[in-house]
């Protein structure tokens, strides 16, 4: 195996060495596999490098790490068949971690291409500045450098500014939409969400014992209206999740105008806008219109997590909020995030020296590239099996069958196959979507990906209507 020399790719190409090596001795019995200093001389790369190809399977689960022995592989067990005690969204979740399935279900563009060997290298060089005796102690609430350089990207004008008391850090997305619910008193509330929406999200209001109302996105990825102002005036909605540029996972995007109008409802009821910008800067179109153009920005909370972007190195969640600083103090310091200072100081290095912007430009243009591809593929292999509508930014399409299918069962039928989608109803608590899936395009294109878009053609065929 010939490895390229550029070290941002090098990581990528000893994951797909340790792939080769994982499939091939896939079996019913774990195997060990070579040490991070013994792979890193066979392959002629570092040892941070084979660290981290490690530490993205070992993330996906198809090696475990093993305290004093080292790393190895995961028993294969036999294809998965759905049954009744677990959720869809758990067995999808399950079986995308299995040594060699093929998982068309993953939301990953970073898999395409990462900041994690810049972020490493910049974190190397602060350790070196800040040595051991003298590093930063823990900041409860975020590392000061990194919450500035979020305050200073999304300060848009005199009026629309942002202070850095005003934005938080925590461990995940998960944590950081707890803390904003309690902070804020949410809890026990009323959430109206857009739909389809992410099983994250609805998972977290589900914690917060928040009964959550769907609106249904049209397939232009407008809300209807008038619906939409009918349902503020008839429920007590207390907060609206909406995503700030494209709708995902459906991949359109919502004019401006109709922003505008829903802001304007949210203000004159007083309700929440939680903001979802996770995947804010993927979006195809220059300059979108997002929902904090419109906002009342007393009540605007806007979310995030860094690894859509820069990759699994970088996975903390963040929240900006003008109101409750005391609340949202309070419950950080009580959480205590001891999340690393360096790699946060790296993370904000690489958005002052506007690499960040560079590292997007790339990476929308590439996401464009594996999504025109996919498309021909699906166009290709479809036999008029779905309905295929480009998306405007993301990382996936949202597929809809053109009979009345259930996805799960196709999603059951895929796994014997060793395939694995995401049904559409795990983007719904109610169980909407049962024609659709996510098809993401941020795979490994080493495989044939074709042959996969043929066989999902297949089993979508073979199904009989619901």
């Amino acid at each position: 195996m010939t490895l390229r020399k550029d070290v941002s790719f090098a990581y990528q190409d000893v994951y797909h060495y340790l792939v080769g090596l994982i499939e091939a001795s896939s079996g019913t019995t774990e195997q060990k596999l070579p040490s991070l200093r013994q792979l890193a001389l066979r392959l002629g790369v570092s040892v941070s490098t084979t660290k981290y190809a490690y530490a993205l399977l070992e993330d996906e689960g198809r090696i475990q790490a093993k305290a004093r022995f080292g790393y190895f592989t995961r028993a294969t067990p036999a294809a998965r068949v759905t049954g009744s005690a677990d959720s869809l969204l758990d067995n999808v979740f399950a079986s995308a971690r299995q040594p060699a399935m093929l998982a068309l279900s993953s939301d990953a563009p970073a898999m395409l291409l990462s900041l994690q060997g810049p972020l490493l290298t910049i974190e190397r060089e602060l350790t070196r500045q800040y040595p051991h005796s003298h590093a930063p102690l823990y900041q409860p609430l975020g590392e000061p450098e990194l919450r500035a350089a979020l305050a200073e990207r999304y300060t848009r004008s005199t009026h629309d500014h942002w202070q850095a008391e005003q934005v938080y850090i925590g461990a995940d997305l998960r944590s950081v939409l707890e803390l904003s619910l309690s902070a804020l008193n949410l809890f026990g509330s009323v959430a109206l969400v857009e739909s389809p929406c992410s099983w994250a999200i609805l998972r977290q209001l589900q914690a917060a014992n928040i009964r959550v109302i769907e609106m249904p996105l049209g397939e232009d990825g407008r809300f209807n209206l008038p619906a939409f102002n009918e349902l503020l005036t008839r429920e007590p909605v207390r907060l609206a999740v909406l995503s700030s540029t494209v709708n995902i996972p459906q991949g359109q995007l919502m004019p401006a105008q109709d922003k505008q109008q829903i802001c304007h409802w949210l203000a004159e009821r007083d309700v929440w806008l939680f903001e979802n910008d996770a995947w804010g800067e993927l979006c195809f179109s220059d300059s979108p219109a997002r929902y904090r153009d419109f906002a009342n920005p007393d009540k605007l909370l806007v979310f995030s997590t860094f690894d859509k972007i820069i990759g699994g190195e970088a996975p903390y969640g963040y929240v900006l909020c003008r109101q409750q600083t005391a609340q949202f103090h309070r419950l950080f310091m009580q959480r205590g995030f001891r999340l690393s200072p360096m790699r946060q100081k790296a993370i904000a290095r690489l958005y002052n020296s506007r690499r960040i912007d560079q590292h997007l430009t790339m990476l929308r243009a590439l996401l464009v590239k594996r999504m025109q591809q996919l498309q021909t593929l699906l166009e290709k292999h479809g036999s008029g099996q779905w309905q295929v509508v480009a998306p405007q930014g993301g990382a996936s399409f949202w597929l809809k069958a053109v009979r009345a299918i259930d996805m799960q069962r196709v999603f059951e039928r895929l796994l014997a196959e060793r395939i694995v989608i995401a049904p559409g109803e795990i983007f719904s608590q109610q169980g909407a979507w049962k024609q659709h899936l996510r098809l993401s395009y941020t795979l490994d294109w080493e495989k044939d990906i074709g042959h996969a878009v043929k066989q999902l053609a297949q089993a979508i065929g073979t199904e009989h209507p619901a």
